[in-house]
């Protein structure tokens, strides 16, 4: 079991994670992986919630500014990097701490992933094209039949658990199951979480948040951002930009984009509780409300019974 029992802070966007995270870091010594699908790109920084220069200086992060804009980061990839610096980490004599909303980095660390099995590339671009229209309520639908395991997830997911049942014959979920039980599935680490979640909260903190980031300038960071990255580059794919998008070309208002940033990312938010929900392992998870006046003390007492 390589690299012994890990700390990781994860839970919904908004929720506190990085609060708590910088408590810990600064009075155990601690150094912060950053387990953030959308931080990795460099530049794309306030609508990320990037840790600020100042948090980034009191102590070592990790997994921030990974890549440029245009380049796909997978969370093999990043898996692969986190070993590098979990080992950087401990070099420095500092304790590594994993923290973000990404669950499937997490996954990707602490388990190894299964093969996916290799699909047709002009058949999947085919059946890619046909359902980039879909709804996403469809999709599900359509889903729940061929892989129903896979429906609660994310349009991504669910469009490559289409696209796999179709083409290979094979369901991801059965695949899991079968690589699960493999010779290959040991476990890397014996992993510790505490869940951050403040519950009904969350929304007003969402609010909150996106408030602070349209203060600190996050339209002009887009604007700027769109005159030398391509429209097409993954970064963009991170939540809100497009909406940041359309208000700095002028399709829509403060007001409107506002908005919609707020329900993109209550919905997001949404995806991560139901992923953590399954896919934690229940008897290894610490969970904790941030506005809880005994937060802190449950917060020091989870990093000390992981020692």
């Amino acid at each position: 079991m390589g690299g012994g029992r890990l700390r990781i802070i994860c839970g919904p966007t908004a929720a506190g994670k990085s609060e708590a995270a910088l408590d810990l870091a600064e009075r155990y010594g601690g150094a912060i992986l950053s387990a953030d699908s959308r931080q990795v790109y460099r530049g794309f920084d306030i609508g990320t919630a990037k840790p600020e220069t100042e948090e980034r200086e009191r102590v070592p992060h990790y997994g921030i500014d990974v890549v440029d804009p245009t380049v796909r980061y997978s969370a093999a990839r990043w898996a692969s990097d986190a070993e590098e610096w979990l080992a950087d980490a401990r070099k420095a004599d500092r304790a590594p701490l994993v923290v973000g909303g990404t669950g499937l980095y997490i996954k990707a660390l602490v388990e190894p992933l299964f093969r996916a099995p290799d699909l047709d590339p002009r058949a999947r671009a085919a059946l890619s094209r046909e359902l980039e229209s879909w709804p996403l309520a469809d999709l599900r639908r359509w889903c729940s039949e061929l892989d129903p395991a896979r429906a609660h997830l994310g349009r991504t997911q669910i469009l490559r658990a289409i696209e796999t049942s179709l083409l290979s014959g094979h369901r991801i979920s059965d695949l899991h199951t079968a690589h699960a039980g493999g010779p290959n599935a040991a476990i890397r680490y014996a992993a510790s979480y505490l869940l951050v979640d403040p519950g009904e909260s969350l929304a007003r903190r969402i609010e909150a948040r996106v408030d602070r980031m349209l203060a600190g300038g996050w339209p002009d960071e887009v604007e700027a951002l769109a005159r030398t990255i391509p429209a097409d580059a993954p970064a963009w794919k991170a939540s809100g930009y497009s909406v940041m998008m359309a208000l700095v070309s002028g399709e829509i208002d403060l007001s409107t984009a506002r908005e919609r940033v707020i329900i993109e990312t209550r919905q997001y938010a949404k995806r991560q509780r139901t992923w953590f929900r399954h896919q934690l392992p229940a008897e290894a998870v610490t969970r904790v409300n941030p506005d809880d006046p005994a937060a802190t003390e449950v917060v020091r007492n989870w990093w000390e019974s992981a020692e």
